[in-house]
Parts: C-alpha cells; sequence; structure tokens
C-alpha cells in the first residue's frame, strides 16, 4: 500500500511574554432585576374578569421619570346652586333712605346745592367730593333700572341730576365763590341754580378780578409789572413814574390806583426822614 500523505504541521507559534505584574481585578457578579411588570386590566365583556397585560421597561426607559402617573379620578363636585334673581321690583333702599329720597326730590326748588349734598358753607373740597359720593353710591339711577315704580325711578332720576349738577359747581373753586356771593345777594331764590348766565357772570367777573390785577392794556400791564419791581427794590421814585405811565393807559384801573397812592405815601414818609435825600 501507498503511505497517506499527512498535512504538514503548523509551526509552533512563540509564547507569549509574561503579563507585566499588576493589581488583580475580580468581576463581582451584577445583580439582575427581572423588569417591572405594570397590570394593565382590560375587561373583556360583559361579565368577563379583567385581563392582564405585563408592560415591559427597558434599560433605557426604566427611569421614575418614564413611569406612567397613575393619577386619582377627580372627586365629584357638586353642581353649583345658581342664586335666585332679585325681584324686578325690589328697591335696593332702607325705609329711612326712601323717605330721605322722597324728601329732598320734593323739595328741589328751594334747596340750594349746600343744602342738597347735606354741606354747609365752609365745606371743603374733600367734604363736597365724598359727599357726592355718598350720595351717587345710594340714588345712582343704574340701581333702579329694574324697579317697576315709575314714581320712584322718575324721583331718584330728578335727585340724582340735581346732585351732579351741585357737584360740578361746588367742585370748582371760581364757581364755588361766584355761587355763595349769590346765595348771600338779595337774589337768592333765583340763584339757587347755576345757569349758563351764571356761568357767563362768572367768566365775566373772572376777567374783571384778573384785569384789575394785572391790567388788560399790554403796555399798561408792562408798566405795572416793572412798577411792582421796583417797589419790591424800594425804588419808589421810578415805581411812581411807571405807575403814572401805566395808568396813562388804563386810568380807571382801581389796581393802578392803589399803587400809586401806596407808592406815594412811602415817598412823604422819605422826604419826612430826609429831605434832602436824592430819589
Amino acid at each position: 500500500m501507498a503511505p497517506v500523505a499527512r498535512p504538514p504541521k503548523a509551526p509552533a507559534q512563540a509564547a507569549r511574554p509574561p503579563a507585566p505584574p499588576g493589581p488583580v481585578l475580580t468581576a463581582r457578579p451584577v445583580a439582575t432585576r427581572p423588569p417591572p411588570v405594570l397590570s394593565t386590566a382590560t375587561p373583556a365583556g360583559p361579565g368577563a374578569p379583567p385581563r392582564s397585560f405585563p408592560l415591559q421597561l427597558t434599560p433605557e426607559t426604566r427611569t421614575s421619570e418614564a413611569l406612567p402617573v397613575l393619577a386619582a379620578p377627580p372627586a365629584a363636585r357638586a353642581p353649583p346652586v345658581a342664586k335666585a334673581p332679585a325681584p324686578a321690583g325690589e328697591l335696593n333702599l332702607t325705609p329711612d333712605q326712601i323717605s330721605d329720597l322722597l324728601d329732598r326730590s320734593g323739595r328741589l326748588p328751594e334747596l340750594d346745592y349746600f343744602a342738597l349734598l347735606k354741606l354747609d358753607f365752609a365745606a371743603s373740597p374733600a367734604d363736597i367730593k365724598n359727599a357726592f359720593y355718598r350720595e351717587s353710591r345710594t340714588y345712582h339711577p343704574d340701581r333702579f333700572f329694574q324697579l317697576e315704580d315709575a314714581l320712584i325711578k322718575e324721583r331718584v332720576h330728578d335727585l340724582y341730576k340735581r346732585v351732579t349738577e351741585a357737584y360740578f359747581v361746588l367742585r370748582d373753586d371760581v364757581k364755588r365763590k361766584r355761587y355763595l356771593a349769590d346765595l348771600a345777594g338779595p337774589d337768592r331764590a333765583q340763584r339757587l341754580r347755576f345757569t349758563e348766565a351764571s356761568e357767563s357772570e362768572t367768566k365775566a367777573q373772572s376777567k374783571k378780578d384778573h384785569d384789575e390785577q394785572v391790567g388788560s392794556h399790554p403796555k399798561g400791564r408792562q408798566f405795572f409789572q416793572t412798577a411792582l419791581g421796583d417797589i419790591e427794590a424800594e425804588r419808589y421814585g421810578a415805581a411812581e413814574r411807571n405807575l403814572k405811565m401805566a395808568m396813562t393807559y388804563e386810568p380807571q384801573n382801581t389796581r393802578y390806583k392803589e399803587r400809586l397812592d401806596h407808592v406815594r405815601g412811602k415817598l412823604q414818609d422819605a422826604n419826612k426822614a430826609d429831605p434832602f435825600k436824592i430819589k
């Protein structure tokens, strides 16, 4: 028999050099936890027990944030109870307020603005404002919109209208001053209300007062203002000359005359004290 050919032997591998000495690391066994199973109950049908389906979570989603939050069902709330609407004919006033309403609304032609707001003549602007707000809260027509009593609604409307008119006049310093003068005059009964004629008279009086203070002519005002500066600096000679020039433009201006008399009195006193002093 012919001999059987055998494959050549692989050369022997070179021996690996020994590893350098170092710390020996021992692998610790890692305890594996089974994935949590969340049971989702789903009814299989009428009368059948619920079936559970396990919910597997991967390591990437196995965190507290990934777990579904099972909120408790909201507590049943009782339906809101609707408040019964106020009757359409209800009157939101006390017996005393009703009596006051009927009394003042029936005497409007004889009440001045101060008596209407229950104030005295020396009332301050703050008192006037507070009185108006008090009346507005009580007798504002919007509070009686649904009232069926036509007489009460008419009385409320008339009173509130006059109260608003009183506040419009008394809150203004100029108008209040003029109104007080009208009440103290002989025509008080005709001046209880501040009409358009009273408004025109007030504006005319204000203009007259202003003209008496500084003058109506531009040149007269200029010389008068210069004279006032001279009086403040005690230059009475110069003040007299400027006041005389101012009066050439406004000879009937009482304010100019008063100032001129005042300056002349100062000059006479100065002449008596020192007759040789040059003014």
